[in-house]
């Protein structure tokens, strides 16, 4: 044995499940142990019950291990979840009730009150809300969730301007990368030379969670951030990385550098623990005229950094900009990941 912790991943053979699966190859807390996925999948070695969609190979080790039945009778107690919701719904908290730590990346317990929805950089302190979660009383057991993929990189540049000037507007547009549709995704005369304005609740989400993230925890509730929000969505024809634009009105006054500053000095709970998958820097700004671009800064950062640019004022509001963070790795598996790095260095994972 390795000494490394043992997890499990939950939806091992969709893309979040492989990008899981890239993660964790080289971990130094954690090692893969357990895989499970659909009914067709079970039974089988994962190399033949994946279609493996990444630029490197599949782990030898990982790919030789057996794809067994999803359900927490042999699974490890940290499990990484990559589900649909309308399934994770029903299979997370069967998990949970059985003693696991679930690290999910679904959306659909999110906005429950007693579930944390946490990026370490920004709220690390909500991983609290699991001490009033029933599983937590009965077995152990808990969740914990990451949020949406097109929120992340949004909230990641808002939280250093929150902290230091106080957001009263926000608006947002996206232009999202076809990967975080899953595999096959959005076909391709659907999207190619297209826009598609239309993502299915995801402007809800984006919305509801921002203002989640950035709230305060009252006791053991979290007191929703008051500024005015609004997100709308688009999917485009880009691989990995969502692009957004945003404008923001502050509470007090600001002047550029002082913004820029606040960016690229922001840092938080992840850097001070040196957990691994942390970015040195996680909001970096870039000075050039036509940057951020997903073609060069999707992985910044091992894909962990959101990347800004493009501070200028805005008529409407007071300032607008660019962020752009990568949509399955800091938007996804590499959230989680870094999320159950945060519950091990805070005693929650053994």
């Amino acid at each position: 044995m390795s000494g490394k912790l043992q997890i499990g991943i939950l939806g091992a053979t969709g893309i979040v499940g492989q990008r899981f699966v890239q993660m964790l190859e080289h971990h130094p807390w954690f090692e893969v142990a357990w895989l499970a996925a659909s009914d067709r999948s079970e039974g089988r070695a994962y190399t033949d019950a994946v279609r493996w969609r990444l630029k490197t190979p599949i782990p030898e080790r990982v790919a030789k291990m057996t794809v067994s039945p999803a359900a927490p009778a042999d699974a490890p107690k940290v499990i990484f979840a990559a589900l649909d919701a309308s399934i994770a719904a029903d299979l997370e908290p069967r998990f949970a009730e059985a003693g696991c730590g679930v690290i999910s990346n679904s959306s659909a317990l999110r906005m429950a009150m007693d579930v944390p929805l946490v990026i370490p950089e920004v709220n690390a302190c909500h991983v609290r809300l699991v001490e009033t979660q029933s599983w937590r009383k009965k077995s152990g057991g808990f969740i914990v969730t990451n949020p949406n993929c097109s929120a992340i990189g949004l909230v990641l540049a808002l939280a250093p301007l929150e902290q230091r000037f106080g957001l009263e507007t926000v608006m947002a547009v996206t232009m999202q990368a076809v990967s975080g549709a899953g595999y096959p995704g959005v076909a391709s005369l659907d999207i190619l030379g297209n826009v598609i304005p239309y993502i299915a609740k995801e402007e809800e989400k984006m919305e509801e969670e921002t203002l989640k993230l950035l709230g305060r925890l009252n006791g053991l509730k979290v007191r929703p951030a008051s500024f005015a929000m609004s997100a709308q969505c688009n999917r485009v024809a880009v691989e990995d990385g969502h692009t957004e634009s945003v404008s923001v009105r502050f509470k007090q006054k600001a002047k550029p550098e002082e913004i820029i500053a606040a960016w690229n000095s922001y840092t938080a709970e992840p850097q001070k623990l040196r957990l691994p998958s942390a970015p040195e820097q996680p909001v970096v700004y870039v000075e050039a005229v036509d940057r951020p671009q997903p073609r060069f800064d999707a992985e910044r950062g091992a894909g962990m950094a959101a990347t800004v640019g493009r501070l200028r004022p805005c008529k409407v509001l007071e300032w607008k900009f660019t962020v752009l963070s990568h949509n399955t790795i800091r938007g996804a598996a590499g959230a989680a990941l870094l999320n159950a790095e945060l519950l091990k260095a805070q005693g929650y994972l053994g």
